[in-house]
């Protein structure tokens, strides 16, 4: 289903994107909120799933060692570090509004990223390079679902052990 514009700049989403937001955590905003912060809450992905994917390409272990330290700091504040800079400079470029504060699911997918992101450095630092890039692999695989199709897998998973509903 694709989106319908319906005025100026009141989009809705489909559902199937609502759903997903949902799981993510954004379940108290309006069709038009959630389209108009779509590609800010997928930036913090995008741009950690690079930072890694850089630190895997060049096998450096400071770019990745950066991605861990921004994951663990998104990990537990309220605004991703990467918002800051979305919120600061990205938006007024393409005229959107201030981002909402991360989802404690949204966190939660963070501390997965840290734990991930230091499995894969340790894997690199001990010269385990095949294990590196599986489990690089993999956290891309996982940026990417979100990044692009707002697939949460760390969302679905803290909903199914905290959330019960």
């Amino acid at each position: 289903m694709s989106n319908t514009i319906t005025g100026n700049t009141n989009c809705i989403i489909s559902p199937i994107r609502r759903k997903r937001f949902q799981i993510q955590g954004y379940d108290r905003f309006t069709d038009s909120e959630l389209y108009d912060y779509r590609l800010g809450l997928r930036f913090a992905y995008f741009l950690c799933g690079s930072l890694v994917l850089l630190g895997m390409i060049f096998e450096n272990l400071w770019i990745l060692t950066s991605a861990f330290i921004i994951a663990f700091f998104g990990s537990f504040l309220l605004r991703h570090p990467f918002d800051y800079l979305y919120n600061y400079a990205i938006r007024y470029l393409i005229h959107k509004p201030v981002l909402p504060f991360r989802t404690v699911q949204g966190r939660f997918a963070c501390g997965i990223a840290t734990v991930w992101t230091a499995i894969i450095i340790y894997f690199f630092y001990f010269g385990h390079i095949s294990l590196g890039f599986i489990a690089g692999g993999i956290l891309i695989l996982l940026a990417v679902l979100v990044s692009i199709f707002d697939i949460c897998i760390p969302s679905m998973i803290y909903n199914f052990l905290f959330r019960r509903t």
